[in-house]
């Protein structure tokens, strides 16, 4: 915490030589009284008084005037705020691997219902965007803070045909990474993909991450699924065969390390919310600084407050 007038701080020593004065005339009016009579014999012929409470109530007016200067020197904290600027990209997998059920009820409904939590829990300052990819990758809404806007593209999500990560990375990275004007710093931005198989087709993933991390963009990945989960697979001749459809863990873990994100492993519904709400609470933020000249000055007037209390109830009237 700093001071924007540091300068009305010169009021503090008068202040306390205000205090060091009324300290010394009460030290001195009580020698004078004890120099009339014995100490024992005072009792006797001189009333009771609150002796020490009586000061009490000044020196709590002492301190909401000590408050009050400082106040007045318009003191401000750095708090963390969200960037309005900052952007989040939801890259989502839509492959047809992602109607396995061995996440609840499956993973796209797992994924689509835990993105949708994070969206609401995002502050609004944040814009979000939403981009699903099979071998293709779609931008189903560009950054924005229209939340309604959003939760109408996660709805449109539909799984269907193969993976390619790389390609989604890059598509994703362009979105939030436009062309910027001379002299213009660039937004905070993260990418959070979730995908539940192996890039099959495209390029390279990890090589986009290499400029997604050049970028300042990190991306955090969500691993989605059992080694247990399976499809149902028909085939041109009408059969229909199970084909296992793992996640890939360590590929979307290497991912998240070269860009500077995180990984995360979600099985089910609830783990993947958790993951959504951490990284709600990391992304987007910056420094401001913020003046709390009215904490000081809610201090002084509930130190007045007391005073006036403690002086009516020790003395029976407000000094």
């Amino acid at each position: 915490m700093h001071l924007v007038d540091p300068l009305y701080l010169l009021a503090l020593p008068a202040l306390g030589a205000g205090v060091a004065a009324y300290v010394a005339i009460a030290v001195r009016r009580r020698r004078r009284g004890t120099a009339f009579a014995s100490p024992a014999l005072v009792p006797n012929v001189a009333p009771a008084s609150p002796r020490w409470r009586r000061h009490l109530p000044l020196a709590l007016y002492a301190l909401a005037l000590a408050a009050l200067i400082v106040a007045v020197a318009k003191p401000t904290t750095t708090v963390a705020v969200p960037d309005e600027r900052a952007s989040i990209m939801l890259v989502t997998d839509v492959s047809g691997s992602m109607t396995a059920t061995d996440v609840a009820p499956n993973r796209m409904r797992a994924a689509r219902r835990a993105a949708s939590r994070f969206v609401d829990d995002v502050p609004e300052q944040i814009r979000i965007g939403v981009m699903a990819f099979n071998q293709h990758p779609r931008t189903l809404q560009r950054p924005t803070r229209d939340r309604a806007e959003v939760h109408e593209a996660l709805n449109r999500m539909r799984p269907s045909g193969g993976t390619a990560t790389g390609e989604a990375l890059k598509a994703a990275l362009q979105v939030l990474r436009p062309p910027l004007k001379p002299g213009e710093e660039p937004a905070p931005a993260a990418i959070v993909l979730l995908s539940d198989g192996e890039s099959v087709t495209g390029r390279d993933p990890v090589a986009v991450a290499h400029e997604a991390a050049d970028e300042g963009v990190p991306i955090y990945t969500v691993a989605l699924g059992t080694d247990e989960g399976t499809i149902e697979v028909r085939r041109r001749d009408g059969t229909t065969v199970t084909e296992r459809v793992p996640p890939d863990p360590e590929t979307l873990r290497e991912i998240a390390e070269v860009s500077g994100g995180a990984a995360f492993t979600a099985e089910a519904a609830d783990e993947l919310g958790a993951v959504y709400e951490r990284l709600g609470s990391q992304l987007g933020t910056r420094e401001e600084e913020r003046q709390v000249t009215v904490w000081f000055v809610g201090g002084a007037l509930a130190l007045l407050g007391l005073g006036a209390a403690v002086s009516l109830a020790t003395m029976g009237r407000v000094i």
